[in-house]
């Protein structure tokens, strides 16, 4: 007997499996690669506090992500977040005369008007998304600080409070609120019609129309999603610094969100929205903020290079369909 009749051919190395797995996963490997970088080259990082304090700081991040992502979805986006968490912020203080329960739900509903307003923009109208949440990124901080009076509201409410500063069997609470906000829009996005919806709105939105899908409600509902998302962000800032600053709560939050959502593998034409994909997003952008903070380096540097890194995100992205 020939011994090559029992030898076991080999399949040749499949490369470009290896760089379709690498390219679907890239984040979660950009994400250990830092993480790993961090833990040997920053003094501190691989402690249990900084552990704690990153992912109090991302927590808000994660929020307006989330929204951020199911607006991309459907090929749109939202830059008014960060002024929607202003407008959530300067409404706690003028409610909390009536109870800490009703300022978070006037703060909530606040976000959802706000999200309501550019929806409608957006599906009724036909605006184009940037146009129609410009208006609010130009304004709504402005009329946050008209709110309070433009001045520092310091806040004494220690019910409001705990909501961002206590824990929950050693976790604190806006990380359990991240969680499971993170799990109800996993669900959403994975196992309801409006997932459905915002994914086959964002890869094709005529062919979508033509199929019956209710379009103009779908878009409408994602922004009133991010809206609530960024309000409930803007609260739980809110109660953590013990004060409603509208001048500087939220600032930037845009483009943290954004980044983590395209950093995370979404493309903005649509059409994919991943919750895991768009939390490990978010964990890169508040590490990266860490990593400058941490090695006294200059935060305003962290924003040039998630701007950088928005720009080479996207880039990518087009390489690959143009592949």
């Amino acid at each position: 007997m020939d011994t090559s009749d029992a030898l076991v051919k080999r399949r040749p190395f499949d490369l470009s499996r290896l760089s379709s797995w690498t390219g679907d996963n890239g984040i979660y490997l950009t994400l250990l690669g830092l993480v790993i970088f961090n833990a040997i080259f920053t003094n501190n990082f691989a402690t249990t506090v900084t552990f704690w304090n990153l992912l109090v700081q991302v927590a808000p991040i994660i929020l307006v992500a989330l929204g951020m992502a199911m607006v991309i979805g459907t090929g749109g986006i939202d830059i008014s977040v960060g002024s929607v968490m202003a407008i959530a912020s300067a409404i706690v203080p003028l409610t909390l005369g009536w109870g800490w329960p009703v300022a978070v739900i006037c703060g909530l509903l606040g976000g959802v008007l706000v999200g309501a307003f550019n929806g409608f923009f957006v599906a009724v109208v036909g605006m184009q998304p940037i146009v129609a949440t410009l208006a609010l990124l130009v304004g709504g901080r402005g009329l946050a600080q008209v709110m309070v009076g433009a001045y520092l509201q310091i806040i004494y409410d220690k019910p409001f409070l705990a909501l961002g500063r206590a824990r929950v069997l050693e976790i604190p609470f806006p990380v359990i609120v991240a969680a499971v906000m993170a799990i109800i829009m996993a669900f959403v996005v994975n196992r309801t019609t409006l997932g459905r919806y915002v994914q086959s709105a964002g890869a094709n939105r005529r062919a979508a129309y033509l199929s019956g899908h209710p379009v103009r409600l779908t878009l409408m509902s994602v922004y009133m999603i991010s809206g609530f998302l960024a309000g409930l962000a803007g609260v739980l800032a809110t109660a953590r610094l013990a004060a409603s600053d509208p001048a500087k709560i939220g600032l930037l939050m845009e483009l943290d969100a954004i980044a983590a959502v395209v950093v995370g593998g979404m493309p903005l034409s649509g059409g994919r929205v991943s919750v895991p994909k768009t939390l490990a997003g978010a964990l890169f952008v508040q590490v990266i903020t860490a990593t400058f903070i941490m090695n006294n380096l200059s935060p305003i540097w962290a924003q040039v290079l998630k701007g950088i890194i928005i720009v080479l995100a996207v880039y990518i992205q087009r390489r690959g369909r143009r592949a």
